[in-house]
């Protein structure tokens, strides 16, 4: 039996998801995504190469956005849970408190420096290996260059004797009455000073001014803290991003015209951009059946930018737009938004993640292979 021919319009209507007033429609995926009973839907990477593609929007070291064009979202979605859980980052887990006598308690105090995101060199990062997980009844395992990291504090408050008797503000009355990140110091160990070499790849807080504690003369705050890599799975704390997230490409279809005082309500319906007013051309107004005829240099509503849409889905509450307009999203368009916590540039964590899954890949391959031994 001959494979069934699937006319242009069926695979428009199969990549969108439609967004009505109170539902949505065509949600489901087949069992296997992107293949139909009857239909050939062999995969073949040279057709799959030329229906992918990326587009970029936004490259700044810590923010991206761009879009992955022409994959099926279980593939996205794999992307975006390893983006948030199994890219491994190096943070503080162990903190030896030697001396607080801050008002902050000392579980609080250790609970706030591990969430503090740390940077350096790339190198050093990724030559650092998992701390060893110590078994029942074992020694713990020791610490090496490796696979651990030492950071110190050591801070005290005491009086400004240079402050003015008026002066009521702290920073000016103390010294250290703030404790910040970039307090902390790290104290090279064996091979670190060659994998993190100054000044730029040192271990340091990405954001030096986060605020630790605060303090008052005669308070103190002697501590060490132990680095070491983890993932995001494990605790948030070694999360590499703080949102990684994607949303379908809104579409919007206008079948029928929107003229005069209707187009400007009907923008007003969408954020800035989204939609724009134009004047009806003679051309327009001369085809047949268009809407357009006796409205020559009318106002009319025109889709400028669909990227911009919230899908709010406001304009589907007005009756005069009724039959006029079409929402809906694109099922294989996924645009990204990725803002790294500063342990890796924010394009760079996507490539980590799609090394990742290549490897689940690679270790699911060679177990099948094994079971059909």
């Amino acid at each position: 039996m001959a494979p069934i021919t699937v006319s242009p319009d069926e695979l428009d209507r199969r990549k969108i998801v439609g967004v009505n007033a109170e539902t949505i429609t065509n949600v489901t995926s087949t069992d296997f995504p992107g293949h139909y009973p009857g239909e050939d839907n062999a995969w073949d990477i040279n057709s799959f190469a030329d229906s992918f593609s990326i587009k970029f929007y936004k490259n700044d070291r810590y923010d991206s956005s761009f879009s992955l064009i022409g994959i099926d979202a279980s593939i996205a979605n794999a992307f975006r849970r390893i983006l948030l859980a199994e890219i491994p980052t190096l943070a503080i887990e162990h903190v030896f408190v030697h001396n607080n006598t801050s008002i902050v308690q000392d579980e609080v105090l250790a609970h706030r420096l591990g969430l503090v995101p740390l940077t350096g060199a790339t190198q050093g990062l990724k030559w650092i290996r998992y701390y060893p997980k110590q078994a029942e009844g074992d020694a713990a395992p020791g610490a090496a260059d490796y696979n651990t990291v030492v950071l110190k504090l050591h801070i005290e408050c005491t009086k400004n004797l240079d402050a003015s008797k008026d002066e009521d503000d702290p920073l000016k009355l103390y010294h250290n009455a703030h404790v910040y990140a970039h307090h902390m110091t790290w104290e090279p160990v064996g091979r670190q000073t060659t994998m993190f070499p100054e000044p730029h790849g040192v271990i340091r807080p990405v954001n030096p001014d986060i605020l630790l504690a605060k303090m008052r003369p005669g308070q103190v705050i002697d501590l060490e803290m132990h680095c070491v890599k983890g993932l995001g799975a494990d605790h948030a704390k070694f999360s590499p991003v703080c949102t990684a997230s994607y949303r379908l490409l809104p579409t919007i279809d206008i079948i029928k015209p929107i003229l005069g005082a209707d187009a400007k309500k009907f923008a007003r319906c969408f954020p800035k951009g989204v939609i724009g007013i134009e004047e009806v051309t003679e051309a327009e107004a001369r085809i047949e059946g268009s809407g357009y005829e006796g409205h020559v240099q009318e106002k009319k509503a025109v889709v400028l930018n669909p990227f911009r849409d919230t899908v709010s889905r406001e304009c589907l509450r007005h009756d005069e737009f009724v039959g006029k307009v079409k929402l809906g999203r694109v099922r294989d368009h996924f645009i990204f938004g990725i803002e790294s916590t500063g342990q890796y540039d924010s394009d760079a964590l996507f490539l980590e993640s799609v090394k990742v899954l290549k490897a689940k890949c690679t270790d699911l391959r060679r177990d099948l292979g094994n079971i059909m031994r």
